[in-house]
């Protein structure tokens, strides 16, 4: 490396350096940040009866009609997330983000098949790209923090998709291209350095359609489904 590359490459460090101490000064960063998502779906039980294409339901050998049960499991998928984040202020700060996010989950669909119930666990997993618009009180290296997240569903595994044909003819109006939540929670900052743990819901569904066919008795027919989810990140100050 001759003398002008190492002239520059210190200028341009002094430069980053002088930067960052004057946002800091400010209140101000930026930075970037990575980590995981532990989510799951909710739905509760939907039952609906099953029709043939005559539009009569299926019956079983004893007469009584087949129904089926889309049930939520407990089970949880982890997804990665990552992205950037600015902060601005100091004691209480606004903290926007942009973040590519991986999440899922998993639900049983239970048919009946000859009187007997047969499961299967359907495993799905999508990605979006979250906007937080996050508020929050810092005191010393602790800080709590809370506000919406709007989501944009970029991509998934079209098991969702699958699923769900069987149970509704109206399938590109079932699913939604946006969704909107909230997240709270704490961090720790330790010099360049934070971690995050934040708990993120839905005020809004992923998916949400009524179920063909007559719903069983004291039971509903609209299926609505969201995620929640625990996310723990890692991020890096870079201003």
């Amino acid at each position: 490396m001759n003398v002008p590359v190492k002239v520059a490459c210190i200028c341009l460090l002094c430069v980053m350096s002088l930067s960052s101490v004057q946002a800091q000064k400010k209140g101000f960063a930026i930075g970037i940040k990575g980590g995981l998502n532990l989510s799951r779906l909710t739905m509760g039980d939907v039952f609906t009866t099953r029709y043939d294409a005559a539009g009569n339901p299926y019956l079983g050998y004893d007469g009584k009609e087949v129904k089926d049960n889309l049930k939520e499991s407990l089970d949880t998928r982890t997804g990665a997330v990552g992205g950037i984040y600015m902060r601005f202020g100091r004691t209480l700060f606004v903290q926007p983000e942009v973040l590519v996010s991986t999440k899922g989950g998993s639900f049983e669909v239970v048919k009946m098949d000859q009187q007997q119930p047969v499961s299967q666990t359907i495993k799905i997993k999508y990605s979006n790209i979250d906007v937080p618009l996050l508020i929050g009180l810092k005191g010393g290296p602790i800080r709590i923090l809370a506000g919406p997240v709007a989501s944009f569903r970029i991509g998934d595994n079209q098991n969702l998709k699958e699923a769900f044909k069987e149970y509704t003819s109206d399938l590109g109006n079932a699913f939604s291209e946006a969704t909107f939540g909230y997240q709270l929670g704490a961090g720790l900052d330790l010099g360049s350095f934070s971690l995050d743990v934040r708990k993120e819901g839905s005020f809004t569904n992923i998916a949400s359609f009524q179920v063909n066919g007559q719903p069983v008795a004291n039971s509903g027919s609209s299926l609505k489904q969201k995620v929640s989810s625990w996310q723990v990140t890692l991020g890096l100050r870079l201003f």
